[in-house]
């Protein structure tokens, strides 16, 4: 089995395991102001504004238990963000103005087969399942999809999308090398394809570096390379057409894309030394049709809205990943003072957006 190939390690979450351990106090940052609501720039953060966070991560707490018991993780090398609970997580959305998170599952271990694995999904399947119950109306979620193994991904989607009501399927920019795109995982797409489903991606560290390794000394992969794997996935797709071959699924890609809108006119150009060829209409149509979310901070607009639609773009805070300071002090300010926003543009970033894009969660 790969490294915990869908949610492992994901987005802003620190250094995966094997990697200098963030400090505890990262817990308390993350949290926000959990003890302190009075705080500035967490309380007043937004508060009459609903949104719909689309990149929430969630480490289920009996996965972490179970896994621990099995000897597949040391609990104490997860990122000390992994140990927030529920109530952490509607605090922090409480200040920031969020009406629901679709829960992004993190699993990140070495599985030893497909019916272990599967026992893995199915906890935290059940684990956010319990949490979406229990507080209705604030809470959706993913499927870990694990698409290196499409025996356990093809069990996983029939399990969430078909029985349990998830809203789509979170995967892995690429597992062991191999891109999204690649014809190895069609065989789920396919069945992806059947369910239209909502495919939201994510990073994970770049392949053939040594697991757990910075690839810079002194610099997290986080910072650069798992905006460069995103952007691998979103040309690699391109390439073998994806959206055209499973018309009827949604990629949303984190992080605004990661790279892509910035070299979008250098793959329009130079995309026929690819192999397949990449035509230059192809890479426009493509990037109208993907999804991207804010995760990040991001960068400035103006270049992601010469490519693609504004109602394309998805609201994503990163939490608890990204620490709560992080999100209502540079994020959210950055957002909102972006010149190339209309506020109609903005409150559909925030909200109507997901809706288009996923009916469900009004119902949630």
């Amino acid at each position: 089995m790969t490294d915990s190939a869908s949610t492992s390690r994901l987005g802003l979450l620190g250094p995966p395991t094997g990697e200098p351990l963030i400090s505890v106090a990262l817990i308390e940052e993350a949290a926000g102001t959990a003890r302190d609501a009075s705080a500035p720039g967490t309380a007043d953060v937004h508060a009459a504004t609903s949104k719909i966070d689309m990149h929430h991560h969630y480490c289920a707490p009996e996965w972490r238990e179970w896994a621990a018991r099995h000897g597949l993780v040391n609990p104490e090398k997860l990122p000390p963000w992994s140990r927030l609970d529920t109530g952490a997580a509607i605090g922090f959305m409480d200040r920031a103005g969020i009406s629901t998170a679709v829960l992004k599952p993190m699993l990140p271990a070495r599985y030893r087969s497909t019916a272990q694995l599967r026992e893995a999904i199915n906890i935290t399947l059940q684990s956010m399942l319990e949490v979406a119950s229990s507080h209705p109306g604030r809470f959706s979620f993913y499927v870990p999809l694990f698409l290196d193994d499409p025996d356990a991904s093809s069990w996983a989607v029939r399990r969430g999308l078909g029985q349990l009501g998830a809203v789509g399927v979170n995967v892995t920019a690429n597992y062991g090398g191999v891109y999204l795109g690649d014809p190895a995982y069609d065989r789920v797409f396919h069945e992806l394809n059947e369910h239209g489903a909502v495919v939201d991606t994510h990073p994970h560290n770049l392949p053939d570096g040594a697991p757990g390794a910075v690839t810079v000394p002194g610099i997290p992969n986080f910072m650069c390379d798992f905006l460069l794997d995103t952007t691998r996935a979103a040309v690699n797709m391109i390439a073998h057409r994806t959206l055209d071959r499973f018309p009827d699924i949604s990629v949303i890609l984190p992080h605004a894309g990661g790279f892509v809108p910035y070299i979008a006119g250098r793959l329009e150009a130079l995309g026929r030394f690819c192999d397949p060829p990449v035509e230059p209409a192809a890479v426009r149509d493509h990037l109208r049709r993907f999804y991207y979310d804010t995760a990040g901070p991001m960068a400035g607009a103006s270049t992601l809205l010469d490519h693609v639609p504004a109602d394309h773009i998805l609201f994503g805070t990163d939490w608890p990943a990204a620490p709560a300071d992080t999100v209502t002090k540079l994020a959210f300010p950055a957002l909102e003072a972006d010149p190339a926003f209309t506020s109609e543009q903005l409150r559909g970033i925030y909200h109507d957006n997901a809706l288009r894009l996923i009916p469900q969660l009004a119902s949630v």
